[in-house]
């Protein structure tokens, strides 16, 4: 399956919940979800019951939209979180949190994760001084993660790094605004992720 190109903001529309996928629009009186919270189409307004099935379908798709991934790079993380030790749903969580474009996107140095992928596929981020453009890239502890001193000038990423103060910074990693670097303290935790996610529907979805 191609990857979605229609309106985004139907998608949280469709999910019932903020995908913060428009960037700061999703944080503003202009966001689709808060004008019309229901879903989009001739009868987005019924009340319809789902099923066990529907609730943790629909909250796989919630995070796969969420992090922009297609159906088999998931099931792809979902294999690998399976094989690592611990609980599988905050394994699962912990590998999206550290592919590289959610970093950058952690970081503020981007508005949204779209943004974020298509700046790391043109080349502009560092890691460990190294220029990196894979998305799903990996990043481990103690790890930089820096901008090109040639995109510095970019205006859409000094804006985001100004709007960023609302977001913040998780703990698990730290910023350096003035030198536009980004170092990985920690692995992240399932208490970083602050978005409403019930990952033990995806697991239990995945493991019928």
């Amino acid at each position: 399956m191609a990857r979605y190109t229609g309106p985004v903001c139907r998608l949280c529309r469709v999910e019932g919940t903020k995908l913060y996928l428009k960037g700061d629009r999703c944080h503003t009186e202009k966001c689709a979800l808060e004008r019309r919270n229901y879903a989009p189409g001739q009868h987005g307004q019924r009340r319809s019951k789902r099923s066990d099935y529907g609730l943790q379908l629909r909250e796989k798709q919630k995070v796969k939209r969420m992090y922009g991934l297609l159906e088999r790079q998931f099931r792809g993380y979902f294999a690998k979180a399976e094989r690592q030790r611990g609980i599988t749903g905050e394994n699962l969580l912990g590998l999206l949190e550290r592919r590289l474009d959610n970093v950058v996107y952690r970081l503020g140095l981007c508005h949204s994760r779209t943004q974020a992928r298509q700046m790391v596929l043109h080349g502009h981020f560092l890691v460990d001084g190294k220029r990196v453009n894979i998305p799903s890239y990996l990043v481990k502890k103690e790890q930089k993660v820096q901008l090109r001193e040639k995109s510095r000038t970019n205006k859409e990423i000094q804006e985001s790094l100004k709007s960023s103060e609302r977001r913040g910074v998780p703990k698990w990693m730290s910023l350096d605004a003035a030198n536009f670097v980004g170092t990985i303290l920690d692995l992240p935790k399932r208490e970083d992720i602050s978005e409403e996610i019930q990952e033990q529907l995806v697991v239990e979805l995945y493991s019928k």
